[in-house]
């Protein structure tokens, strides 16, 4: 996208009293330019606008509202126009420009947090990085990386580039300059903060995997597609909910009969009891193909929307202090988001050996009677169950979460992709395997509950 010339103008004037360092990072800023060019429903005149100070970006903001979810809003379009074009490379370069720390007026000086709901759970997973000098910096960029990193994993694309994110080293409190350790040049099309050897990565490459191995049951980042041509169907947190593609819906493959969004109502799955700042929200579980919900925000997982409560809470805890409603210091409230999150990822992994366990006993049972080279892997079975996930309705699972970790679905379609995808990529089944999986799948679309797991199922020799 071009900036007009009046957006130009009104750019080049206004920043001058804001740490300039909105172009740092140009690679990101020309991707989601790019990807807003295919649909800008709000209007927004570039993406740079959303790094920079609330009077600049009000002049770039179109009609979104709130200067402070400038950039959230821009993420989140340029990730839903990606999204709907299936390009994987799209929507990484979303997640990370939400990621990129947005200017404020002085060294040390943290940037707004927006509150708004986003419309894609992806980018609701993430804040911007925050100035380097600022307290807690350092352990809020680092989480904020790995979240990154994993919401990367997601939908497919290297989670390793979450280091792109990162920001440059403090600089000094009371500069008159405002400039800190910055750099920008709308010239350089990478980005300064690259050519110029300017980043400081957050992480390492191992704690990057580590964060990535919890949420897809230990497998290798790379794993987190089972092969190159459905990305989007693959994943734990499913991104291609509410897009018209066909296989969201019922058993049947009829996406016009999913619910846009779900029906909650049923107990707060939330059982974190810290509150400093307030206390986390609820996350309520109801029907549909996303029964998670905080804050009008959906998710396919219960701890995927427990760990979204424990960010909110965490940036409800900041606000407080920082407008003198609390008198705590910050690093209290990211030592209580540290324990929110343990207690969430701690739920999921029990549930997790417990599928585990399960899968075991079953792969036992079936291996001998079957018939297929099923490679590296043993159980490649579904199972059709109420309570998977804490779903309140029967839905479609992988029996051998070890294997093939992904998240309960009421279509067994996204189930039966992502299996087949696995034996073709992890396991390196034969041809002969995969196409009776295909097979499987195509006579289970036709079935409803048992009978499409069971239709499955018998495909493969169960």
């Amino acid at each position: 996208m071009r900036y007009t010339a009046a957006s130009f103008l009104a750019l080049a004037g206004l920043v001058a009293a804001e740490v300039p360092q909105e172009h740092s990072h140009e690679q990101f800023l020309i991707a989601v330019d790019e990807l807003l060019a295919l649909n800008n429903p709000l209007n927004i005149q570039a993406a740079v606008f959303g790094l920079l100070g609330n009077a600049a970006a009000s002049e770039g903001a179109g009609l979104v509202t709130d200067p402070d979810c400038l950039h959230q809003a821009t993420a989140d379009q340029a990730f839903t126009n990606a999204k709907e074009a299936g390009d994987v490379d799209g929507m990484a370069n979303a997640l990370i420009f939400r990621a990129i720390e947005r200017n404020t007026g002085s060294v040390g000086l943290k940037s707004v947090i927006c509150t708004e709901t986003p419309v894609n759970p992806e980018i609701a997973a993430l804040t911007q990085h925050q100035d380097p000098a600022s307290e807690g910096a350092a352990e809020e960029n680092k989480r904020i990386t790995l979240a990154l990193a994993q919401q990367l994993a997601l939908v497919g694309a290297d989670p390793q580039l979450a280091l792109k994110s990162g920001t440059f080293a403090p600089g000094e409190i009371g500069d008159p300059t405002g400039a800190g350790n910055t750099c920008d040049d709308l010239d350089d099309p990478v980005g300064c903060i690259f050519t110029r050897n300017l980043l400081v990565e957050d992480a390492t490459a191992e704690e990057i995997d580590a964060a990535v191995a919890e949420i897809m049951g230990g497998a290798a980042p790379g794993n987190a597609v089972g092969n190159g041509t459905a990305p989007a169907e693959c994943v734990i947190v499913d991104p291609n909910a509410g897009a018209a593609n066909g296989t969201v819906g019922n058993n049947t493959g009829n996406a016009d009969n999913a619910p846009a969004t779900p029906t909650t109502g049923g107990a707060n799955l939330q059982d974190f009891t810290g509150a400093l700042g307030g206390p986390a929200p609820p996350v309520e579980s109801g029907a549909g193909e996303r029964p998670f919900v905080v804050n009008g925000a959906a998710f396919l997982d219960a701890a995927t929307a427990k760990v979204r409560s424990c960010d909110i809470q965490n940036n409800q805890c900041f606000n407080a202090i920082n407008s003198g409603q609390l008198d705590a210091d910050t690093s209290e409230c990211a030592t209580q988001q540290q324990d929110c999150i343990a207690n969430a990822r701690a739920g999921a992994a029990r549930l997790r050996r417990r599928l585990r366990r399960r899968a075991a006993l079953r792969a036992m049972r079936t291996r001998q009677a079957n018939g297929l080279d099923l490679g590296g892997c043993s159980d490649p079975t579904v199972t059709f169950a109420t309570g998977l996930d804490g779903r309140q309705e029967a839905s479609f699972g992988p029996n051998s979460q070890s294997e093939f970790n992904h998240g309960s679905a009421l279509n067994i379609n996204i189930i039966t992709s992502f299996i087949c995808g696995r034996l073709s990529s992890s396991c390196k089944a034969p041809e002969e395997t995969v196409q009776a999986c295909q097979a499987g799948a195509t006579a289970a679309s036709t079935q409803q509950g048992q009978a499409a797991a069971d239709a499955f199922n018998s495909a493969l020799g169960f």
